[in-house]
């Protein structure tokens, strides 16, 4: 079974991201950060009090079952009011709940964590890459979509030259990446966010193999 290692960001990255929204309604995830006391019950209500000392409005919280499930957008409809009220959906889960909550809502999203690597990896089937799993996450500036993957050269300051109509150069069936976050960030109102400049990074945050207590 695969389970997504996550570690919180920091409560300064988190204020920072959440810069210029007050009103948050805060997901958790049932099942990775639960299991390792990320993102679970207990602590999405210590965000809720960290956030409410911070002055934000939290409008509401809950824990859905799987973050990254395709039933995720059914389970928030009960939700769908306070979530409506709030300026953005801050999801305690690995960067995968946090994309599919994301693209399923059409909603500004931001990662309460940096997911660090995958725990156990399952054979046989077909997948498509949506994080590294680098703990530098950065998909709270990109509407919830994650360059460093998606994009073949990894860039994360807007597109290379090749892009052409939309399309990136090295795989002409494949949209570029940077043309989807555009479209993403345009939608939201947040298209300032594109002009924050990315500095250098490690990507490969946590050393290999990686390794993960449950905190006690």
């Amino acid at each position: 079974m695969i389970r997504s290692i996550t570690q919180q960001k920091s409560v300064e990255e988190i204020e920072r991201l959440l810069d210029g929204m007050g009103r948050i309604f805060i997901i958790g995830c049932g099942t990775c950060t639960t299991l390792t006391r990320t993102g679970g019950a207990p602590e999405v209500e210590e965000m809720n009090r960290t956030l409410s000392d911070k002055g934000k409005v939290v409008t509401g919280t809950t824990v859905v079952p799987v973050a990254c499930d395709n039933l995720t957008p059914e389970i928030l409809n009960d939700h769908g009011s306070r979530m409506n009220q709030a300026d953005a959906l801050l999801v305690m889960s690995c960067a995968f709940g946090v994309q599919t909550i994301g693209s399923q809502l059409g909603a500004m999203v931001i990662p309460a964590q940096d997911t660090i690597f995958i725990g156990k990896e399952s054979p046989g089937g077909g997948f498509n890459e949506i994080c590294t799993q680098c703990g530098t996450c950065i998909i709270g500036e990109t509407g919830g979509v994650c360059p460093v993957t998606a994009c073949h050269k990894g860039l994360v300051n807007g597109p290379c030259g090749g892009t052409n109509n939309g399309s990136c150069e090295i795989d002409v069936n494949k949209d570029c990446v940077w043309t989807v976050i555009y479209n993403r960030l345009k939608d939201l109102g947040r298209i300032d966010t594109m002009r924050k400049y990315q500095k250098p990074r490690n990507h490969l945050g946590e050393p290999s193999p990686g390794k993960f207590k449950v905190p006690g």
